[in-house]
């Protein structure tokens, strides 16, 4: 019976309360078999949910690993004269790769001003010329090969060859002689 209203309940209504006072009544046949069957099916759905998540990092894994290789092949084409990788506009590469090296030629500049000074607008250049297709190694280092390049190809000023001389590695003296 409706109480709410006074008046008698609908027949689904009855047959709910009954079912929820009586939970053998409420269980399907399937549920009924056993609880083993229920806790296979239960880790059934669970291993599907691994599998499907393994599945997903393992595809995640594999894209992090192509886009690390085409970064790196950018990179490459960008700084050590590596080819350029599918589906990027030579042009605008070309045009960051000169920047880059105009940027390269003005930290070797600052590290090694007496170079720089003494080649005048030479330097710029030169040095891009030098740089293109050479991996960089930092402003030091990269004045130290480009200094030797021009001491070895005669082109070095006598300014630039003392600084090339007071950044020249010293040998080491042993502190014992060998007999």
């Amino acid at each position: 019976m409706d109480l709410a209203r006074g008046a008698p309940a609908p027949p689904e209504a009855t047959e709910a309360t009954e079912a929820s006072d009586n939970p053998e009544a409420a269980e399907s046949p399937e549920a009924a078999e056993s609880p083993e069957a229920a806790a296979l099916a239960e880790a059934g759905a669970a291993a599907e949910l691994a599998d499907t998540e393994a599945a997903a990092v393992l595809a995640d894994a594999e894209a992090a690993a192509e886009l690390r290789a085409r970064q790196a092949a950018l990179v490459a084409a960008l700084v050590a004269g590596g080819e350029l990788p599918a589906g990027f506009d030579s042009e605008r590469v070309g045009a960051t790769r000169r920047a880059l090296l105009r940027k390269r030629a003005g930290e070797v500049a600052k590290a090694w001003p007496l170079l720089a000074a003494s080649l005048g607008a030479k330097f710029t250049p030169l040095f891009v010329q030098w740089a293109a297709g050479r991996p960089p190694a930092g402003s030091r280092a990269d004045g130290l090969a480009f200094a030797r390049h021009l001491r070895d190809s005669g082109e070095l000023p006598p300014l630039a060859a003392q600084e090339l001389a007071a950044h020249e590695p010293t040998p080491k003296r042993r502190w014992f002689r060998r007999t």
